[in-house]
């Protein structure tokens, strides 16, 4: 049902994910434990297809709760917020964690943005920031779950399960913030949106 440019959109971030793991897997983040034919240098494949299905949710739920977003940060900078986002989970393995740094830029930059959508016929609205967060929240109960059941292992959780550290809902929360920015690109460079 997605559209050819949201199939490369998701593709992507299937890429993205999978660069993003090769990195945090050689430094020792964490490991893909069980034994697998798709492996390329300790990642199995299906680690970038958690990424694109989150890129793939986030196209379908624009689209079936007629997402509408007001106050859009300039371009420029929504991009550049992602591209420092994405940097940073790179570098903070061996430099500084600017994290904190870029939390504080996005609440700058996203402080008046409210994102509306429509529910059984009901449009309500929610700040942007909120909603980075619960949808961070949610996938890292995903991530639990995941964890509990062996598909990939923190080094903390090698000695036997452990509920996944708290701030890894921030690491999610801009891994989706990466991913609301590039496909509210798409999205407004969308003819169909255009047309609206």
């Amino acid at each position: 049902v997605e559209s050819k440019r949201e199939i490369m959109t998701i593709f992507m971030f299937h890429v993205i994910g999978l660069v993003m793991e090769l990195h945090k897997v050689n430094v020792g983040s964490w490991s893909y434990p069980e034994e697998a034919y798709t492996v390329i240098l300790g990642v199995p494949l299906y680690s970038g297809f958690m990424y694109s299905s989150v890129a793939s949710y986030i196209c379908r739920a624009w689209d079936n709760f007629q997402l509408r977003i007001t106050h859009w940060p300039l371009k420029r900078y929504a991009i550049l917020s992602a591209i420092l986002i994405y940097l940073n989970f790179f570098t903070n393995a061996f430099m500084f964690d600017y994290r904190w740094f870029i939390v504080a830029w996005l609440i700058l930059l996203f402080r008046k943005t409210k994102v509306y959508f429509n529910s059984i016929g009901i449009e309500r609205s929610i700040p942007m920031l909120l909603a980075f967060l619960l949808i961070g929240f949610f996938i890292w109960i995903a991530e639990n779950i995941a964890t509990y059941l062996g598909a990939w292992k923190y080094s903390y959780q090698h000695g036997g399960w452990q509920v996944v550290e708290f701030h890894k809902i921030s690491s999610w929360s801009l891994l989706v913030i990466v991913s609301i920015i590039l496909i509210a690109n798409l999205k407004f460079l969308s003819p169909q949106i255009l047309k609206k």
